[in-house]
């Protein structure tokens, strides 16, 4: 029998589906989503992977044996079993998981630390001390680096001795000066702020009811502490300790500032030299192992946590936590605490700002004071004729690029943030819904250098219709919106998870588009965590330097990168001047934003 012919738009049925589909918002922005995702992070990570399988054409100076265009594991065996690879790769990496290991250890003790004080103590003074606890995280990380410098720097690589040796007499050893110690410890003073947010929200969103009834049972306060409130704050612990393990091995300033005079480097700085010597795909080596470390770490923090994270300490029974009275210790307990932030947050500032009036380093006299290094004009016997931050075109470049590049991505940042976090909050029992959930933060598991590293591959040419971006504004506005995704996504979510769908059910049956319900409901109804994102992500890219320190050009200059370059020929106080102008902008924006967009850090972390 002849085959009855198909009835009329059958065929277009299968194309019918997908466009009714697509016409649902959080399919259409979640497939978007998942192509740019795809794009910016996935496929980057997989061509700079298939680049060190490949002989290059540059390989041919390296060895006669390259055969570019074909497959070769030369650049893995270069790196992991050559004459070279103790220095390249074993030494780094040792040196990385020590410093990582090291800074997240010291930054437990600190963070959580103070944020047991802080909410689980009846210490006084907790907003004040919980106000100078954040002021290191609107600080550069190396900011701490120059204070130290300033402090300990002793004569072996030239130049004026620090504040010690000048005054005191004392020269410090090496050790002391310069390596191990002075990286964890100023890695340490600014990151252990991040346990002290994260762990100090967990203890502070803790049900009080459950130490109320250990305590009515007879259980000792170090029994309720050990049985009840680690188990519960350990997946904060863990994963505060995996993000300052991630943020300490893929450092860069810090360590190239205080390491490289010692030769102590880690992957991070040994990486960003072989892309300077033009050992691309030794790099790329690096980078890829730099991202195994951080998956590895983020794995086994998840199989650490296991089904702790289903523990429910927020109910709608409200009980008053409980407060470890300090007793006599109260008073000194909040001035050790007071002194101890308010030396890591004002001392290193009051110093590097007293420097840049220095004329001459190490010479503290009134008639050593001056504003050249603020406003001056060129001198050919200061600094090599460089003119003062304030007359030098270079500076004001960088001024406008920095300013750009924070406010475009954080606008767009915050904005595709709370898009996304839509379609994950919406969709977050779907398969697209959860897709997106999980694309967004690939980002994370990448460190910024490596990050750089494979921005530098992709977009040094054309592909497809996307022009060449390297040493282009839009390139650091783009890896930065791209690096700063797994925080932004999951404080969009976050917020959308608060708002019921029947308000979008009740505009969308008045017909209202969702371009319409997203402006007039959605918009309105977040606005405090999208100023929140706003000012996290613009707070980030004024002080950001280890993700765009490889793609900056003399065109694309940026403050974080001036600073760097005058610190690296010894322009102590020009460095200092443009460090206390990034201080300043940060620490505006975040007094504006904690004025007008109620956008306070400090939140749910400090107590009565």
């Amino acid at each position: 029998m002849a085959n009855k012919p198909a009835p009329a738009g059958y065929r277009w049925r299968p194309l019918n589906r997908a466009l009714d589909w697509l016409r649902h918002p959080v399919h259409a922005i979640g497939t978007a989503a998942l192509l740019f995702l795809a794009y910016t992070v996935v496929w980057p990570v997989l061509r700079i992977a298939s680049t060190t399988f490949v002989w290059r054409q540059q390989d041919v100076r390296l060895t006669a044996a390259a055969n570019p265009g074909h497959f070769t594991l030369y650049h893995w065996t270069r790196v992991l079993a050559s004459d070279m690879s103790a220095s390249l790769f074993y030494k780094p990496i040792l040196n990385s998981l020590a410093v990582g290991a090291a800074v997240s250890a010291l930054s437990l003790a600190l963070g959580c630390g103070l944020a047991w004080l802080v909410t689980r103590t009846d210490m006084p003074l907790k907003r004040t001390i919980s106000f100078l606890a954040v002021i290191p995280y609107l600080l550069p990380a190396w900011i701490l680096s120059q204070a130290w410098l300033t402090f300990f720097k002793n004569g072996k690589i030239g130049g004026t001795p620090g504040i010690l040796q000048s005054l005191l007499h004392v020269s410090p050893p090496d050790w002391l000066s310069y390596g191990f110690v002075p990286i964890v410890v100023s890695l340490s003073l600014h990151d252990s702020v991040f346990f002290f947010l994260i762990v100090g929200a967990a203890l502070n969103a803790m049900n009080g009811q459950l130490e109320e009834a250990a305590s009515v049972a007879g259980a000792r306060r170090l029994t309720v502490l050990r049985r009840i409130v680690l188990p519960l704050v350990l997946p904060s612990i863990l994963s505060g300790f995996i993000l300052i393990f991630t943020k300490a091995i893929g450092a860069y300033g810090v360590p190239a500032l205080l390491g490289t005079p010692v030769d102590f480097y880690m992957i991070s700085t040994m990486l960003y030299s072989s892309m300077r010597s033009r050992l691309t795909t030794e790099a790329n080596v690096l980078s890829l192992t730099l991202m195994l470390i951080s998956m590895l770490a983020i794995y086994l923090n998840q199989r650490a946590v296991g089904r702790r994270r289903s523990f429910v300490t927020v109910t709608g029974k409200g009980a008053a936590r409980t407060l470890t009275p300090l007793g006599a210790w109260r008073k000194p307990a909040a001035a050790a605490a007071g002194l101890a932030m308010a030396a890591v947050a004002a001392v290193p500032l009051l110093v590097l700002l007293a420097q840049s009036f220095m004329l001459k380093e190490g010479h503290y006299g009134l008639g050593n004071f001056t504003a050249h290094y603020w406003w001056g004009g060129s001198d050919p016997d200061i600094n090599t004729g460089e003119k003062g931050v304030m007359r030098n075109p270079i500076f004001l470049l960088a001024l406008r690029n920095s300013l750009y590049i924070a406010g475009a991505a954080s606008v767009i940042a915050a904005v595709a943030g709370l898009v996304l976090g839509y379609v994950a909050a919406r969709g977050r029992h779907t398969w697209l819904g959860r897709a997106v959930d999980q694309a967004s933060f690939l980002p994370y598991l990448i460190p910024g250098i490596s990050l750089a590293a494979i921005y530098i591959s992709m977009f040094a040419k054309p592909t497809l219709f996307i022009p060449a971006l390297y040493g282009t504004i839009s390139l650091l506005v783009l890896i930065t919106v791209v690096k700063e995704l797994p925080f932004t996504v999951k404080a969009g979510g976050a917020a959308m998870m608060q708002i019921g769908v029947e308000l979008e059910e009740a505009a969308q049956i008045g017909g209202a588009s969702w371009f319409m319900r997203f402006r007039r409901i959605l918009l309105p109804l977040t606005r405090k965590s999208l100023v929140s994102t706003f000012l996290l992500v613009f707070i980030g890219a004024m002080k950001e330097m280890e993700l765009i320190i490889m793609l900056v050009t003399p065109r694309t200059e940026t403050l974080t990168t001036l600073t760097f370059y005058y610190a690296e020929k010894g322009y102590e106080q020009l460095t200092n001047v443009i460090l206390m102008i990034i201080i300043a902008i940060v620490i505006a924006v975040y007094a504006i934003a904690v004025k007008f967009g109620k956008a306070d850090l400090t939140q749910g972390i400090g107590g009565s």
